[in-house]
């Protein structure tokens, strides 16, 4: 499934990064310590996160993620929009807490893989 596909069927809003929608997602993760995202997450899956801060730009990077979610209505902060463009990071964004949000990621199919 494409991320353009998530976005649409998940109703996320995009910040930055509209370039990469057509890249495959192959699973998903959930965290918020950056630590364990860079244990844990695995290349192509959609991070779900409430951090906006720009370090998760670089952990997105590390890892080759297929995109960032922020939950519970949280925005990017300009700046980590800014270095989501320049590292071609897709950043979207939903009003639903993380759990919500991953339950319905994982009904479409989006394991961790």
């Amino acid at each position: 499934m494409t991320l353009a596909e998530i976005v649409k069927r998940l109703n996320l809003k995009v910040y930055a990064g509209e370039g990469g929608l057509a890249r495959p997602v192959s699973g998903g993760y959930a965290g918020d310590l950056l630590s364990d995202v860079i244990a844990h997450s695995r290349k192509d899956q959609l991070w779900i996160t409430l951090q906006i801060h720009p370090n998760v730009i670089a952990v997105a990077a590390l890892k080759d993620l297929a995109a960032i979610v922020f939950v519970n209505g949280r925005e990017p902060a300009p700046e980590t929009a800014a270095q989501a463009e320049k590292e071609r990071i897709p950043l979207c964004g939903t009003t639903l807490s993380a759990y919500e949000l991953a339950g319905r990621a994982y009904a479409l199919g989006l394991l961790e893989k």
